[in-house]
């Protein structure tokens, strides 16, 4: 088999798509997220997190469906690489298009009442309003996190289900 021979085939395009998939959730879930948090002044940090999380999130919704498409075995028998796919693109479209969103609504009422009160958000004299909205952020943003980390069991769910196939191609 020529070297080049599998680029006529779908499998390095699934592989590679894969491998950006899975990485990005790691690196920006345990590298990049942490790092900035504790480098970063918190409006510098929700600044940057505004920006990163709208083409992270779209990135998690699209790669699966090129997955379903490019898959190097026959996914649509096999409920688990199906429905792993599915659950990664559902996920991802949950951050994109309502709780991330909503975060950043949320976030920006904050600010608002920041300027009307005078105090930052983690005052510990700030208003019953404030504290309601901080109460209302760390829900969002938790349901945000736990989202996030149920996008990255199941893509690491996938890249077992993806070994499994190659070691099967390989015997």
């Amino acid at each position: 088999m020529p070297l080049l021979s599998a680029l006529s085939t779908t499998a390095p395009y699934h592989l590679f798509a894969y491998s950006i998939l899975f990485g990005s959730t790691v690196y920006q879930s345990f590298f990049v997220g942490i790092t900035a948090f504790r480098a970063l002044p918190r409006q510098h940090f929700s600044a940057l997190q505004v920006k990163i999380f709208p083409p992270y999130f779209a990135m998690q919704t699209a790669i699966p469906g090129f997955l379903l498409l490019t898959a190097p075995f026959s996914i649509t028998n096999d409920k688990l690489s199906l429905s792993s796919l599915l659950i990664t693109a559902v996920t991802g479209l949950a951050n994109l298009a309502y709780i991330g969103p909503l975060t950043v609504k949320i976030m920006n009422r904050r600010k608002a009442q920041e300027v009307k009160e005078g105090k930052k958000y983690y005052d510990e004299e700030a208003s019953e309003d404030m504290k309601k909205l901080n109460k209302e952020f760390g829900i969002v943003h938790g349901i945000s996190t736990i989202v996030n980390l149920g996008t990255f069991f199941v893509t690491a769910l996938y890249g077992i289900v993806l070994a499994e196939a190659m070691v099967k191609g390989f015997e």
